[in-house]
């Protein structure tokens, strides 16, 4: 795949909505981090080290492709895959989580998924 050329400004718009999907990642693995120690991640769903490695890795492609691959349909895909997480923030925040978790959680990342949204649609369709 090649790099899409765009004007600085919007290769700008690229590199921040990357460097805030990396820290949204980030705070994602240190929240599942968090579950797994206070004994709250599903056990029903496999061991835990395979999803810190699959978010990880997901993560990593997701922050190469807006870095360097650079294309509006990537970033616009990745605004629909992590805008599917609020119904689940939001109930989980608004309506009891079925893991027992205090609604701070779900807010502050329903924060965060919004924070992250609006960087990959300035990217995604150069807001």
């Amino acid at each position: 795949m090649r790099q899409v050329e765009h004007p600085p400004e919007r290769a700008l718009k690229f590199r921040q909505a990357a460097i805030v999907y990396l820290h949204y990642g980030v705070l994602y693995l240190f929240g599942a981090w968090v579950l797994l120690d206070h004994g709250l991640f599903p056990a029903t769903r496999g061991p835990a080290w395979v999803w810190f490695v699959a978010g990880t890795l997901v993560g990593a492609i997701v922050v190469w492709g807006l870095w360097w691959w650079r294309s509006v349909w990537f970033a616009r895909v990745v605004w629909v895959l992590v805008a599917l997480r609020l119904p689940s923030l939001v109930e989980s925040a608004f309506f009891g989580g079925a893991l027992g978790v205090p609604t701070g959680l779900p807010l502050a990342a329903a924060l965060v998924v919004l924070v992250n949204l609006w960087f990959l649609a300035r990217a995604a369709w150069d807001v």
